[in-house]
């Protein structure tokens, strides 16, 4: 089973009926958290990923928002011949955690993605940076809002083999990202040991993963969910992500 995927039906998003937003209890994250992670290909550490929360000085919709910014950057050698340059950012409503405005600007060793949506979640609808509007399912993610809307579900019912869907938007299209609880694992990265869920993303496989589960994820066992590390195995090797460092949010409940 692989995270299935659809393009968008073109709307004309003016001739769409309202609806109303649904509300989401958010105890997992706030203004303020920052979190640092290493990323390692193979034995080489190939660079540093920084996440921060901050209080969007922007309205949609008379909307408040948070401002979600994720940077990441090659280092050392291996930025000497693959250099990387990643920015992304989400606005996300903080009632009920779904983005509003997506931005991502890109450099992948001379490859270059430009995105930017609007997201007109009260019309289940979209606009990409063309201004073409496309009809979009209840509560759409984006890659950056849907891990923290992911962060805010409630897990401690979950039972192995439990699998949680999330839609999301990648590239133009629709996808049903399908994340499985694997268990309860203790985890040891650069920033301490910590307790964890693991989940294991179910992706498709002959691309870039041999199998569907050649990606697993690690997020604090407590009411944050933070992520503390990523391991996926590719067709060239592996690669590996874990916290380096973090702020604005407590984990003295998980951490050992």
């Amino acid at each position: 089973m692989a995270a299935q995927s659809s393009k968008p039906t073109p709307v004309n998003i003016d001739n769409l009926p309202n609806h109303t937003l649904r509300q989401v209890q958010n105890n997992a994250f706030q203004v303020g958290e920052r979190s640092v992670y290493r990323l390692h290909y193979g034995v080489v550490d190939a660079g540093l990923a920084t996440i921060t929360v901050n209080q969007s000085e922007k309205k949609f919709g008379g909307r408040d928002c948070y401002h979600i910014v994720g940077e990441g950057y090659s280092i050392g050698s291996f930025d000497w011949f693959f250099k990387v340059r990643d920015k992304y950012e989400s606005y996300v409503d903080k009632q009920a955690i779904v983005p509003l405005r997506f931005k991502r600007n890109c450099d992948e060793g001379g490859y270059l993605v430009n995105q930017d949506y609007y997201f007109f979640q009260h019309k289940r609808a979209f606009k990409n940076r063309k201004g073409e509007g496309y009809s979009a399912p209840a509560n759409l993610q984006d890659m950056v809002s849907a891990v923290f809307y992911a962060r805010t579900m409630d897990f401690s019912s979950a039972k192995e083999g439990d699998i949680f869907t999330i839609p999301t938007l990648v590239d133009d299209e629709i996808y049903k990202l399908k994340m499985k609880y694997v268990g309860k694992e203790t985890v040891k990265v650069d920033a301490g040991t910590f307790n964890c869920l693991r989940f294991v993303p179910i992706v498709q496989k002959g691309r870039i993963f041999k199998k569907q589960d050649d990606l697993s994820v690690w997020v604090t066992d407590d009411a944050h969910h933070l992520p503390i590390l990523a391991k996926a195995k590719i067709q060239v090797g592996s690669v590996k992500m874990e916290l380096k460092e973090f702020s604005g949010v407590d984990l003295s409940s998980v951490k050992k």
